[in-house]
């Protein structure tokens, strides 16, 4: 069987950077879809360089758990990974699917995936996540959500993924008003009430882990707290709004299902479909049929 592997950013100073990747392989190598399930990081041990020697298949699949195409999945990932023949996705910004490569060091055929930030399947982790933090599993009729990305001039496709799921959640009609906000761009969270005419409005940041920005940052930009180290109200109510703030993307089970569908799209055998709605037990493990 071949082997999955999930590559993460990780950090030496949050130990919750590194959290999801662990959570989501430990998901995912309960469903026995592939040999070995290993996530790999660039900050925190396994690393990137070393990952592909500690599993045995001789084909594996490599997903990025990252949201965006950019630095990390074009340039980073391919070369730590030693992936030989690597000259990038024919990609928009948001479409990028799978490349079958060689591995130089271990000579593993490797099928380097798109991040699943990008993938058609997260919007529907970002509405979960609103039912989550609403604990409404009907949550939508004459709610505000928004989707909120870091941005960054310095690279277009940090923002593009943000707002193709903004678009894509808002053409299903079930919210009453969807936006795409940003951190470093505009229209900025930090007006969030600005944008929305909802009383109740959720905010979905569409980041991989919680950490300084998640917890500290937009919280407080948006002024669910004068300090963040106090913590919030959920939902906290700001300029005559109630404001139902989730919390990080990544850090939502059905995440470990997004990954299942990179390495499906790529080829692998994971049964003939996934669930959309997957069993859960005490952990949160994901059930293929």
């Amino acid at each position: 069987m071949p082997a999955l592997v999930v590559a993460a950013h990780g950090s030496h100073l949050n130990p919750a950077s590194s959290r999801p990747a662990h959570e989501h392989a430990r998901r995912l190598r309960a469903t026995g879809a592939f040999d070995t399930v290993q996530p790999a990081f660039w900050k925190e041990q396994p690393h990137f360089r070393e990952a592909l020697r500690t599993v045995p298949s001789e084909e594996v699949y490599l997903v990025p758990l990252f949201i965006s195409e950019g630095y990390f999945t074009e340039q980073v990932i391919p070369r730590e990974f030693r992936l030989a023949g690597w000259s990038g996705w024919e990609s928009d910004g948001t479409s990028a699917v799978a490349a079958t490569l060689s591995a130089q060091d271990t000579a593993q055929t490797v099928h380097y995936c798109g991040p699943v930030g990008t993938h058609d399947a997260m919007s529907d982790v970002i509405v979960r996540r609103a039912e989550s933090v609403t604990g409404d599993p009907d949550v939508g009729e004459g709610v505000g959500l928004a989707v909120v990305g870091h941005g960054t001039e310095r690279n277009e496709n940090s923002a593009k993924a943000v707002r193709y799921h903004a678009d894509r959640i808002r053409a299903r009609d079930r919210f009453g008003e969807v936006q795409a906000l940003f951190m470093d761009e505009e229209p900025a969270v930090d007006d969030v009430t600005d944008y929305f005419e909802s009383n109740d409005v959720v905010v979905v940041p569409l980041f991989i882990a919680d950490g300084y920005h998640t917890q500290e940052d937009i919280p407080e930009d948006m002024g669910l707290t004068d300090d963040y180290r106090t913590g919030w109200d959920t939902p906290a109510t700001v300029d005559g709004h109630r404001i139902w703030y989730a919390g990080a993307v990544g850090t939502e089970p059905l995440l470990a299902e997004v990954v299942a569908e990179r390495a499906a799209d790529a080829g692998a055998e994971v049964n003939d479909r996934l669930r959309t709605e997957p069993e859960r037990s005490g952990d949160d493990t994901v059930s293929f049929c």
